[in-house]
Protein backbone atom coordinates (compact mmCIF):
# COMPACT_ATOMS: atom_id res chain seq x y z
CA UNK A 1 0.00 0.00 0.00
CA UNK A 2 1.24 3.63 -1.25
CA UNK A 3 1.64 5.79 1.88
CA UNK A 4 -0.12 9.16 2.24
CA UNK A 5 2.32 12.26 1.26
CA UNK A 6 3.48 13.29 4.52
CA UNK A 7 2.37 17.29 4.06
CA UNK A 8 -1.10 15.70 4.14
CA UNK A 9 -0.77 13.62 7.21
CA UNK A 10 -2.18 15.86 9.81
CA UNK A 11 -5.34 16.94 7.53
CA UNK A 12 -6.10 13.41 6.98
CA UNK A 13 -6.05 12.57 11.13
CA UNK A 14 -7.75 15.51 11.95
CA UNK A 15 -10.61 14.85 9.33
CA UNK A 16 -11.20 11.50 10.59
CA UNK A 17 -10.72 12.57 14.01
CA UNK A 18 -13.69 11.77 16.17
CA UNK A 19 -14.63 12.61 19.57
CA UNK A 20 -16.76 10.56 21.13
CA UNK A 21 -17.07 11.04 24.35
CA UNK A 22 -15.21 14.36 25.85
CA UNK A 23 -14.30 15.00 29.26
CA UNK A 24 -17.62 15.95 31.19
CA UNK A 25 -15.49 18.51 33.18
CA UNK A 26 -13.57 21.55 31.93
CA UNK A 27 -9.51 22.42 32.21
CA UNK A 28 -9.24 22.67 35.97
CA UNK A 29 -8.43 26.92 35.98
CA UNK A 30 -5.50 27.10 38.74
CA UNK A 31 -3.80 23.84 37.96
CA UNK A 32 -2.92 21.44 35.70
CA UNK A 33 -5.60 18.39 34.86
CA UNK A 34 -5.43 15.14 34.10
CA UNK A 35 -6.93 13.73 30.97
CA UNK A 36 -7.37 9.91 30.48
CA UNK A 37 -7.90 9.47 26.77
CA UNK A 38 -8.87 5.99 24.77
CA UNK A 39 -7.73 6.26 21.26
CA UNK A 40 -9.79 3.88 19.30
CA UNK A 41 -8.51 3.47 15.78
CA UNK A 42 -8.38 0.25 12.61
CA UNK A 43 -5.25 -1.05 11.29
CA UNK A 44 -4.96 0.41 8.07
CA UNK A 45 -2.79 -3.13 6.72
CA UNK A 46 -4.75 -5.43 8.24
CA UNK A 47 -8.40 -6.22 8.21
CA UNK A 48 -10.28 -6.95 10.79
CA UNK A 49 -7.09 -5.42 13.29
CA UNK A 50 -8.04 -2.33 16.13
CA UNK A 51 -5.19 -0.80 17.94
CA UNK A 52 -7.06 0.73 21.40
CA UNK A 53 -4.26 3.01 23.40
CA UNK A 54 -4.80 4.20 26.75
CA UNK A 55 -2.96 7.53 27.78
CA UNK A 56 -2.64 10.63 29.89
CA UNK A 57 -2.59 13.68 29.10
CA UNK A 58 -1.75 16.65 31.41
CA UNK A 59 -3.07 19.67 30.78
CA UNK A 60 -0.94 22.65 32.13
CA UNK A 61 -2.58 25.49 33.77
CA UNK A 62 -3.59 28.41 31.24
CA UNK A 63 -1.80 30.75 31.73
CA UNK A 64 -2.83 34.45 30.90
CA UNK A 65 -0.79 36.41 27.83
CA UNK A 66 -1.90 40.06 27.35
CA UNK A 67 -1.07 42.38 24.49
CA UNK A 68 2.07 43.99 25.83
CA UNK A 69 3.70 40.04 26.73
CA UNK A 70 3.29 39.23 23.10
CA UNK A 71 3.73 42.46 21.37
CA UNK A 72 7.51 42.39 21.06
CA UNK A 73 7.50 38.83 19.49
CA UNK A 74 4.41 39.40 16.98
CA UNK A 75 5.77 42.85 15.68
CA UNK A 76 9.03 40.93 13.81
CA UNK A 77 7.54 40.46 9.52
CA UNK A 78 4.55 41.93 10.50
CA UNK A 79 3.28 45.24 8.60
CA UNK A 80 2.26 48.95 9.77
CA UNK A 81 -1.49 48.00 9.78
CA UNK A 82 -0.76 45.10 12.43
CA UNK A 83 1.82 47.65 14.43
CA UNK A 84 -1.12 49.52 14.76
CA UNK A 85 -3.83 47.48 15.59
CA UNK A 86 -1.32 45.55 18.35
CA UNK A 87 -0.75 48.50 19.76
CA UNK A 88 -4.63 49.10 19.73
CA UNK A 89 -4.96 45.94 22.21
CA UNK A 90 -1.87 46.89 24.22
CA UNK A 91 -4.17 50.44 25.34
CA UNK A 92 -6.88 48.25 25.71
CA UNK A 93 -5.50 44.97 27.68
CA UNK A 94 -8.44 45.03 30.45
CA UNK A 95 -10.93 43.62 27.52
CA UNK A 96 -8.44 41.70 25.81
CA UNK A 97 -8.68 37.81 27.19
CA UNK A 98 -5.89 35.31 25.51
CA UNK A 99 -4.95 32.14 27.60
CA UNK A 100 -2.35 30.52 26.81
CA UNK A 101 -2.72 26.38 26.95
CA UNK A 102 -0.17 23.63 26.92
CA UNK A 103 -0.05 19.83 27.62
CA UNK A 104 2.74 16.87 27.81
CA UNK A 105 1.63 13.00 27.29
CA UNK A 106 2.45 10.91 29.85
CA UNK A 107 3.88 8.29 28.09
CA UNK A 108 4.19 6.29 31.90
CA UNK A 109 0.67 5.83 31.67
CA UNK A 110 0.57 4.64 27.72
CA UNK A 111 -0.41 1.07 26.70
CA UNK A 112 -2.00 -0.66 23.86
CA UNK A 113 -3.62 -3.76 22.51
CA UNK A 114 -4.51 -4.66 18.97
CA UNK A 115 -8.05 -6.66 19.15
CA UNK A 116 -9.78 -8.69 16.66
CA UNK A 117 -13.33 -6.96 15.80
CA UNK A 118 -15.42 -4.33 14.14
CA UNK A 119 -14.27 -0.35 15.29
CA UNK A 120 -17.69 -0.12 15.74
CA UNK A 121 -17.99 -2.96 18.04
CA UNK A 122 -14.72 -1.76 20.25
CA UNK A 123 -15.39 1.72 19.86
CA UNK A 124 -18.25 0.99 21.51
CA UNK A 125 -17.33 -1.53 24.67
CA UNK A 126 -14.78 0.90 25.38
CA UNK A 127 -16.88 4.07 25.59
CA UNK A 128 -19.12 1.91 27.95
CA UNK A 129 -16.23 1.13 29.78
CA UNK A 130 -14.69 4.29 30.11
CA UNK A 131 -18.66 5.92 31.33
CA UNK A 132 -18.41 2.83 33.80
CA UNK A 133 -15.49 4.20 35.61
CA UNK A 134 -17.65 8.40 36.38
CA UNK A 135 -14.14 9.70 35.29
CA UNK A 136 -14.92 13.41 34.91
CA UNK A 137 -11.44 13.63 32.82
CA UNK A 138 -12.24 10.27 30.84
CA UNK A 139 -12.23 11.06 26.88
CA UNK A 140 -12.82 8.22 24.14
CA UNK A 141 -11.58 9.07 20.72
CA UNK A 142 -11.93 7.65 17.27
CA UNK A 143 -8.95 8.18 15.29
CA UNK A 144 -6.70 7.09 12.64
CA UNK A 145 -3.66 4.31 13.16
CA UNK A 146 -1.04 6.83 11.32
CA UNK A 147 -0.89 9.85 12.94
CA UNK A 148 -2.11 8.99 16.00
CA UNK A 149 -0.61 11.78 18.05
CA UNK A 150 -2.92 14.35 16.01
CA UNK A 151 -5.93 13.14 16.81
CA UNK A 152 -4.91 13.73 20.56
CA UNK A 153 -3.83 17.24 19.63
CA UNK A 154 -7.71 17.72 17.91
CA UNK A 155 -9.07 16.15 21.29
CA UNK A 156 -6.85 18.96 23.54
CA UNK A 157 -8.44 21.72 20.95
CA UNK A 158 -11.56 20.24 21.09
CA UNK A 159 -10.99 20.60 25.22
CA UNK A 160 -9.92 24.40 25.19
CA UNK A 161 -12.91 25.33 23.36
CA UNK A 162 -15.31 23.55 25.53
CA UNK A 163 -12.82 24.77 28.69
CA UNK A 164 -11.67 28.73 28.07
CA UNK A 165 -15.22 30.41 28.78
CA UNK A 166 -15.39 28.93 32.58
CA UNK A 167 -11.44 29.32 32.82
CA UNK A 168 -12.14 33.38 31.61
CA UNK A 169 -14.88 33.32 34.02
CA UNK A 170 -13.53 32.09 36.74
CA UNK A 171 -10.48 34.38 36.81
CA UNK A 172 -12.30 36.83 36.25
CA UNK A 173 -13.72 36.21 39.81
CA UNK A 174 -10.62 35.84 41.44
CA UNK A 175 -9.70 39.84 40.08
CA UNK A 176 -6.62 38.02 38.18
CA UNK A 177 -7.48 39.90 35.08
CA UNK A 178 -6.74 43.26 36.64
CA UNK A 179 -3.15 44.52 37.41
CA UNK A 180 -1.05 45.30 40.68
CA UNK A 181 2.36 46.17 40.15
CA UNK A 182 2.09 44.21 37.26
CA UNK A 183 0.78 41.82 39.11
CA UNK A 184 -2.72 39.97 38.87
CA UNK A 185 -4.65 41.66 41.78
CA UNK A 186 -6.00 37.98 42.54
CA UNK A 187 -2.64 36.63 42.77
CA UNK A 188 -1.04 39.18 44.63
CA UNK A 189 -3.57 38.68 47.18
CA UNK A 190 -3.15 35.61 47.16
CA UNK A 191 0.38 36.00 47.59
CA UNK A 192 0.20 38.51 50.53
CA UNK A 193 -1.99 36.10 52.64
CA UNK A 194 0.39 33.25 52.14
CA UNK A 195 2.98 35.37 53.69
CA UNK A 196 0.76 36.36 56.61
CA UNK A 197 -0.54 32.81 57.49
CA UNK A 198 3.44 31.69 56.94
CA UNK A 199 4.67 34.27 59.84
CA UNK A 200 2.38 32.78 61.96
CA UNK A 201 2.82 29.19 60.95
CA UNK A 202 6.03 27.53 59.94
CA UNK A 203 4.45 24.75 58.27
CA UNK A 204 3.21 27.22 56.08
CA UNK A 205 5.84 28.60 54.37
CA UNK A 206 6.74 25.48 51.98
CA UNK A 207 3.34 25.89 50.15
CA UNK A 208 4.08 29.40 49.89
CA UNK A 209 7.49 29.26 48.06
CA UNK A 210 5.83 26.24 45.62
CA UNK A 211 3.46 29.53 44.98
CA UNK A 212 6.20 32.01 44.09
CA UNK A 213 7.59 29.01 41.95
CA UNK A 214 4.64 27.65 40.03
CA UNK A 215 3.99 31.50 39.48
CA UNK A 216 7.53 32.21 38.59
CA UNK A 217 7.61 35.01 41.30
CA UNK A 218 10.10 33.75 43.31
CA UNK A 219 12.74 35.52 42.27
CA UNK A 220 10.78 38.33 42.89
CA UNK A 221 9.97 37.85 46.20
CA UNK A 222 13.30 35.93 47.57
CA UNK A 223 14.63 38.24 49.81
CA UNK A 224 11.21 38.70 51.29
CA UNK A 225 10.75 35.30 51.71
CA UNK A 226 14.32 34.43 53.22
CA UNK A 227 14.09 37.32 55.83
CA UNK A 228 10.75 34.77 57.07
CA UNK A 229 12.52 32.15 57.43
CA UNK A 230 15.12 33.88 59.07
CA UNK A 231 12.52 35.59 61.56
CA UNK A 232 10.45 31.94 62.09
CA UNK A 233 14.02 30.47 62.96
Amino acid sequence: MSKRPSQFDFWFAVNNTEIVMPPKRHLETFGNTIINYYLVSELMDAAGKVRVREGRMQALRPQIITPSAYSSTLLEGFGEQAQKYLEWLKEHEDSVRILRYGYTLKQEAFSEQVLTDTPEAVLERVAREAAAKNDPFAAVVKGVDDPWDVCLVRLFWAVIQNSAQANIRELHERRMFELQDGLPAGLRDEIEKGFLAASKDANLIKPLGKLLQDNGLFERFQDRFFDLIQKRG
